[in-house]
């Protein structure tokens, strides 16, 4: 017999947005009974094998996830799933086509939602399996917004404002364009002039007419954002510029125009939160910290000195609504002057407010992490628990296919298990660091139950009470 309670793995991609949460969410899940192991996703899958009976938290479901969903099964492993991009989403049929998969939702037990609006929008998938739950439950993303958790980044936000002192951020989202490697982008570079160009990762279950509107639309706001920068620091010299690029963005043209600056800094470091609270204000263009600082009350302002309708209203309608827009630098300059200067807050109003009530689950009441136990609770106990002489033989059977398909994959050009591209990805983090947070965590829910830490591998912990 196995243990009653499964074990619950929930893998971590981007370090930068998404480990904090998840921790939250470990250390919810432990102090609930659970085991969580959380780490590098592409670490947790690799040694799937590895894991007792399981319920296995993925973040999306592409045609990329259906191969370990399917290697998943014969470990006695359940799906569970939220998708990381459905608060901010392309429009129903290019979402559809790019970030579902008919052969890998089969495998999934139950969904978790962003809020009513991705709930909806996942009714509508034509292939959606019949009676599959859709639990409106939030994310853990959207609990580390919430005023009782944000204290876990104090410590952060004076060390920010310390060093930059007064600063306006600015988030940017070109990693469609100018992806940390260039076949990661909508679409390859092309040898010659003339030459049609093929599709790169990012342009995966689009059409060639929306990808290529897409880029060009990017590529305008993206030459509207090298623009503005320098013109920024210039017309505030009193504050800072803080440049944070999308997590998997190239860095190196926003270092150069840093080069030319004074004022100008470029950094990835940490989760988005402690920036928001700290800086006096943000820019973006259709980026979800659009949202995110609506919710945090920070000033946010969307800089649309270059307009397609198709894609503002359509892909990035959300967080542009959820701030004030600008049309023109003087325009962005003159509503700067006026937040700076206190005489402007945050955007707010009612269409706001109704607007993220219907994006946004859990932004009162329990946690999403609470809401999201409260399933797997329920979840884990018709686990069933036994494990057949046949079952460990399939297992180690797909063990050997496993290895030897992930070891082929990280050799091919473009992979996103290259290892310098996990590295970029996920840079780890250590014992020490990893327990200082979880103990945050657990004076800010008033949890006094001690939880045992263990060290799995550089990128992978075991978490439990």
């Amino acid at each position: 017999m196995l243990s009653q309670t499964p074990w619950l793995l929930i893998p971590v991609e981007n370090q930068v947005r998404e480990l904090d949460p998840k921790l939250l969410l470990a250390c919810v899940a432990a102090e609930r009974g659970f085991t969580a192991v959380i780490g590098s996703r592409r670490e947790m899958e690799f040694n799937i094998d590895a894991f007792p009976r399981s319920i296995y938290l993925s973040k999306s479901m592409t045609i990329r996830s259906r191969l370990f969903f399917q290697v998943a099964q014969h470990f006695e492993i359940a799906i569970v799933t939220w998708d990381e991009e459905a608060l901010v989403h392309l429009p129903p049929e290019t979402y559809f086509s790019r970030r579902l998969d008919p052969s890998a939702i089969k495998y999934v037990s139950h969904l978790f939602a962003w809020g009513e609006d991705n709930a909806r929008l996942w009714r509508q998938y034509p292939h959606l399996p019949d009676g599959i739950p859709i639990h409106v439950t939030g994310n853990p993303r959207s609990d580390m917004l919430r005023p009782e958790l944000r204290l876990f980044y104090q410590k952060e936000v004076e060390e920010f404002q310390a060093r930059y002192g007064d600063f306006i951020l600015i988030n940017t989202n070109f990693n469609h364009i100018n992806a940390f490697g260039p076949d990661m982008n909508l679409f390859k570079p092309t040898k010659s002039s003339g030459q049609k160009a093929k599709y790169g990762r990012a342009a995966r279950g689009m059409s060639r007419e929306y990808a290529e509107g897409l880029r060009d639309h990017k590529q305008a706001v993206f030459k509207d954002f090298q623009h503005f920068i320098p013109r920024l620091e210039e017309a505030f010299p009193d504050n800072a510029v803080v440049v944070r690029p999308h997590p998997t963005e190239n860095h190196e043209v926003y270092r150069k125009i840093a080069d030319r600056c004074e004022r100008v800094y470029v950094t990835n470091e940490g989760n988005v939160v402690p920036w928001l609270m700290a800086t006096k204000a943000l820019i973006h263009n259709g980026c979800t910290t659009g949202v995110e600082a609506y919710v945090t009350g920070t000033p946010a302002i969307s800089y649309r000195a270059s307009i397609n309708e198709t894609y503002d209203n359509g892909f990035y309608r959300l967080p542009n609504l959820m701030s004030y827009q600008c049309f023109a630098f003087e325009e962005l300059r003159d509503m700067l002057q006026k937040i700076l200067k206190g005489e402007l807050g945050a955007a707010d109003g009612d269409e706001r407010q109704r607007l993220i009530d219907h994006h946004l689950a859990g932004k009162t009441g329990p946690l999403a992490c609470e809401r999201m136990v409260d399933v797997l609770d329920k979840i884990g106990a018709n686990m069933p628990c036994e494990r057949s002489i046949s079952k460990r033989t399939q297992r180690w059977l797909v063990t050997r296919g496993l290895h030897l398909a992930k070891h082929i994959k990280s050799k091919l050009p473009g992979s996103h298990n290259r290892p310098e591209f996990q590295r970029h990805r996920y840079p780890g983090i250590s014992h020490e660091e990893l327990h200082t947070k979880l103990s945050q965590f657990q004076h800010l829910l008033g949890n006094n139950r001690e939880l045992k830490i263990e060290q799995l591998s550089s990128v992978m912990f075991k978490i439990s009470g």
